[in-house]
């Protein structure tokens, strides 16, 4: 891939690469979390039954009711969980957005890397060693604020470095975060199949997530050392410079032609306005000029965190009757097909970029993808008190999880691809936070509504 501007080529792909391996690393090591709630729940149960449980005996429906009754940490887990990873996602993406410019993008980001991996080292080390329930609760919940604190800056900074380069490479940096559920889905399936202890499964997700994280590592530490982005580093910094000159030259203008009209001034929009000499670039100013692309990419998580899984994952299967397809139903249908298409929505917009930055389509798309919410809630969700089933078949279900995690996906990556590039060249990495943070709001504003979701049904 050669630059419009004549400049060096990425070869190899090694740059796309590098993002996309460092998108998988922003999401995976929370993806692989989630992926072990089993585990975690079952250390929250009485000592007897601590981490002693195949997954198959746990999932299978004639054997769950061998278990004794959840306790309190127990059917609480997933509430605290959430609790404790959006309201710090959501803190540390606003304050990313606006201390960005005070804290080296080095130490932002190989900085969360290394905590990350500790804290996955550490939840790896304690998965051998037996814990009281509460005592596990209360360290479990703080990793959780851990890992989602750093990953919050960890992306925020990831984006804003992607919006430095083409619109193109904030795609693998989408398709990245994407893969990462998938993996967390395949071995969640793999689990199952194997029927291996849940303290055996746990301790392999998390060092499968410590081995992801220092790929993430090595790849960051290697990315200066390429032509393609020292390039695109050293353009941005020039661009700023020029226009800084730029703006001395006008400001002498305009004092050299103070008595004649204010011709000078009107040549310019909101939008190109030269900024005063050395002024940072004003967060308000950029929200101003991506504030439908910021809006638009909240929306679309709103929709998404709303619905899954606190609603697509509780879909029984009508047809599997006493079959295994009972077993793999939600595993496969669910989680895996989620994750599969939603990589596949993020991965085309390295394709094709349509509707462009400024069409009108592009919000009309996203504000479309509410019907998602009846047409769930009308599937096949148990329990259920208030409205009835109107699309019983399987075959439903799957085609609409389809659609759902595709204009996630897609639509998603559109926003993030074009809110740096409907700002100026210095102004991109901060347009790239901002826009972080307001896909963090919306994962946020989907937790709080998936519980209106799955109370209306």
């Amino acid at each position: 891939m050669t630059t419009n501007g004549g400049g060096p080529s990425d070869r190899y792909k090694a740059v796309w690469l590098i993002f996309f391996t460092l998108g998988l690393g922003t999401l995976l090591p929370w993806n692989f979390f989630m992926t072990a709630t089993q585990y975690f729940t079952n250390r929250l149960g009485e000592p007897q039954n601590a981490s002693s449980l195949p997954p198959l005996l746990t999932l299978n429906g004639t054997a769950k009711d061998l278990n004794p009754p959840p306790t309190y940490l127990q059917s609480k887990f997933n509430n605290f969980m959430t609790l404790c990873a959006m309201l710090p996602l959501l803190i540390f993406t606003c304050l990313n957005s606006f201390l960005h410019q005070r804290i080296p993008q080095k130490v932002r980001i190989l900085g969360s890397l290394v905590a990350i991996l500790l804290v996955f080292m550490m939840t790896a080390a304690l998965v051998k060693i037996p814990l009281e329930p509460l005592p596990f609760f209360i360290i479990t919940m703080l990793k959780i604020i851990l890992i989602n604190s750093f990953g919050a800056i960890l992306q925020g900074s990831l984006f804003g470095l992607a919006g430095l380069l083409p619109a193109s490479y904030t795609a693998p940096v989408m398709s990245g975060q994407g893969m990462a559920g998938t993996f967390a889905a395949l071995a969640m399936i793999c689990a199952i199949a194997s029927g291996s202890l849940l303290a055996d499964s746990a301790f392999g997700y998390f060092i499968t997530a410590c081995v992801a994280i220092l790929l993430a590592i090595g790849s960051y530490i290697l990315l200066p050392r390429l032509d393609f982005f020292r390039y695109y580093s050293l353009k941005d910094k020039t661009d700023y410079r020029v226009h800084e000159r730029h703006a001395e030259l006008e400001t002498k203008i305009d004092l050299i032609k103070k008595d004649e009209p204010n011709t000078a001034d009107q040549r310019y929009t909101n939008d190109t306005a030269p900024q005063v000499p050395g002024q940072k670039p004003s967060v308000l100013s950029i929200f101003k000029k991506i504030w439908v692309m910021a809006l638009s990419v909240c929306f679309v998580f709103t929709i998404t965190i709303g619905l899954f899984p606190a609603v697509t994952a509780d879909v029984k299967s009508t047809i599997a009757g006493s079959t295994k397809w009972e077993l793999y139903f939600i595993p496969v249908s669910c989680f895996l097909m989620f994750n599969v298409f939603d990589w596949l929505g993020r991965s085309l917009t390295a394709v094709v970029l349509w509707p462009g930055k400024d069409s009108r389509l592009l919000p009309i798309f996203v504000a479309a993808r509410v019907v998602f919410i009846p047409l769930f809630m009308l599937c096949n969700v148990q329990p259920r008190s208030h409205i009835p089933v109107i699309f019983h078949h399987d075959a439903w279900y799957i085609i609409f999880i389809i659609f759902f995690s595709v204009s996630n996906g897609y639509l998603a990556s559109l926003c993030m691809c074009f809110g740096p590039k409907k700002v100026l060249n210095h102004e991109a990495e901060t347009a790239g936070a901002i826009m972080a943070f307001f896909l963090s709001l919306g994962l946020a504003l989907g937790a709080v509504f998936s519980f209106a979701f799955r109370t209306v049904i």
